[in-house]
């Protein structure tokens, strides 16, 4: 029997470590459900990810089983497909479709709904999850992994696919957010955390994408590519999950600020400002959403003349539960 260390062996490797990962999604799901009060629509996709991680954990598992367990030591079996091998796809499909959404509607509101932004990240997402469903419905039929072969095409295009979505979505992320530093300590802190969660975000799931992808391009005939896709549908889960967890640390991060002033500003900061900002990360929703509103009313008292002008500014940390969105705001300063 030829030695199996790059199909089986890789495989099993791939099943071990999905597993790990799985406990850590498990982990962070219990830290949200206990220590998070979000609306129901939040809730429910954190609940469709984690169905969707356990269905494919499922799925890979009984896949390892089969071949080195129920069928052990019967080459025979090793050319054939067993059909979990192949539903796992959808399930892992599924899991990058609903983060990569949500992460799509951040950058919409972000982007005060840029039309090429968003455009440009639900086409990349569903072609993604499209070229999945055609693999699902190509492969069903077939019997062993010679007729598979044929399909790997397809397997390159749901990894260059996914490779692309997510640079593109986090590469996006990260600009929008850096626009949106307002110049005062507090919020550009929150900023920071985020810029670093949304690369956080977008690097190790594109590493893995692309690593399966060079994988499937020199190693054909071996199951290395099948090492790395096993574990991104979990480290979209948990991607999504440390982000939804953060929250409250990126605001003690904020709150830990010295400031100067009752509002988190100093006085110097505010007089100095003469525009306003708006931008968020959650809070009972998918993100901290921390409004600044600076405005300054130069009012002229025609009846005093000379008295002149008075200045008033307002500044407000709104810490809503809206959902994800971070813009600039910016408001006239009418002069007298």
């Amino acid at each position: 029997m030829a030695p199996l260390d790059n199909t089986l062996g890789v495989e099993f490797i791939g099943v071990i470590v999905s597993a790990t990962l799985y406990g850590v999604s498990v982990v962070q799901t219990w830290w949200y459900a206990t220590h998070t009060n979000d609306n129901w629509p939040l809730k429910t996709l954190v609940a469709a990810v984690m169905l969707c991680d356990t269905a494919h954990q499922v799925l890979i598992s009984h896949t390892v089983y089969y071949y080195a367990i129920t069928h052990y030591s019967d080459p025979t079996q090793l050319v054939k497909i067993i059909w979990s091998l192949l539903v796992e796809v959808l399930f892992n499909g599924l899991t990058a479709l609903l983060v990569q959404s949500f992460l799509t509607v951040r950058v919409w509101r972000l982007s005060n709904g840029n039309k090429w932004l968003t455009g440009i990240s639900i086409l990349l997402v569903m072609g993604e999850f499209g070229c999945v469903l055609a693999y699902l419905a190509l492969s069903l039929p077939m019997k062993t992994f010679a007729e598979l072969e044929r399909l790997h095409y397809l397997s390159m295009a749901v990894n260059a696919l996914a490779a692309a979505g997510d640079l593109f979505i986090a590469g996006s992320l990260v600009i929008l957010l850096r626009r949106s530093r307002t110049g005062f300590q507090r919020s550009d802190t929150m900023i920071r955390k985020l810029v670093i969660f949304a690369v956080n975000t977008g690097v190790i799931t594109t590493s893995f994408a692309i690593a399966s992808l060079i994988s499937i391009a020199t190693a054909k005939n071996t199951f290395i590519y099948i090492l790395f896709y096993f574990c991104m549908g979990r480290l979209y889960a948990n991607s999504l999950l440390a982000t939804l967890n953060a929250r409250k640390m990126i605001r003690g991060a904020a709150d830990g600020v010295n400031t100067t002033s009752e509002n988190g500003l100093s006085l110097r900061e505010i007089s100095k400002s003469k525009s306003g900002a708006s931008f968020s990360l959650g809070s009972k929703r998918p993100n901290i959403s921390i409004k600044i509103d600076t405005t300054q009313e130069f009012n002229r008292d025609v009846e005093e003349g000379d008295k002149g002008s008075q200045s008033t500014a307002a500044v407000r940390f709104d810490l809503s539960c809206s959902p994800p969105r971070t813009h600039a705001h910016y408001v006239t300063a009418h002069s007298p």
